[in-house]
């Protein structure tokens, strides 16, 4: 009988993320691959077991989420630096790891989002959504352009 395991495509991108920073981090310099290389890596790879946590821990996905959304600006900050002290064999690399981080970024802050309850409406859900209070009215606007 196959099995219906399916990982859900946040994880997908943090595998594919991780797997691309160890192949381009094998062209750092010696210099490099051994210290913002290895910063590198270990964010990344810390970035997928927080998103794998966050998918498999119900009772504490709030938790790991939160943790998530600092450990992927925490990569992404790191992919910075190595941008400035030019690690990167070339600008398309960077730029490459660059799009997937802020990709997986935008889906871990929807996740995030989707998780939490929202200020306006912190009813958890149970209540009508709240409608934003009105400004101005056509009237009032008409009249103050004579």
């Amino acid at each position: 009988m196959t099995s219906r395991y399916q990982l859900p495509p946040i994880i997908k991108a943090a595998q594919r993320l991780l797997v691309d920073i160890e192949q381009f981090v094998r062209g750092f310099d010696r210099y490099h691959k051994y210290q913002i290389g290895t910063d590198l890596r270990r964010a990344a790879s810390t970035v997928l077991q927080l998103a794998s946590r966050a998918w498999r821990d119900h009772a504490h996905k709030r938790r790991w989420l939160g943790q998530l959304v600092w450990a992927v600006d925490e990569l992404k900050q790191h992919m910075q630096t190595a941008k400035l002290i030019k690690a990167f064999r070339s600008f398309r690399h960077f730029e490459h790891l660059a799009r997937q981080a802020e990709q997986l970024g935008a889906q871990v802050g929807g996740w995030y989002r989707h998780a939490s309850p929202q200020a306006q409406n912190a009813g958890g859900g149970r209540a009508a959504p709240q409608r934003g209070q009105k400004l101005s009215t056509h009237a009032a606007s008409a009249g103050a352009n004579p």
